[in-house]
């Protein structure tokens, strides 16, 4: 692809890929949130170790659905730039 102007399929192609993921990020970070938050919930910890727990979860969801999201998106522009 030269310096000119994006064709519409290739901005057709950003959207969708930018939709994927997103999507994709969200349900990784949900995903990593519960595994490492059910043992809070599902032992019945109560006070500063349940809470820590949690954050923790939300913390690792957070990471993993970012890593995923500049994973998606870097091996999509990796890709646009090989003219693939």
């Amino acid at each position: 692809m030269g310096m000119g102007r994006e064709s519409r399929w290739e901005k057709d192609a950003m959207t969708v890929e930018i939709g994927f993921a997103l999507v994709t990020a969200a349900a990784l970070a949900a995903a990593v949130c519960a595994v490492v938050a059910a043992p809070a919930l599902l032992l019945g910890l109560s006070g500063p170790p349940r809470r820590d727990v949690l954050v923790a979860g939300a913390l690792l969801g957070a990471a993993a659905g970012v890593w995923r999201l500049v994973r998606v998106l870097g091996r999509f522009d990796a890709r646009r730039r090989q003219g693939h």
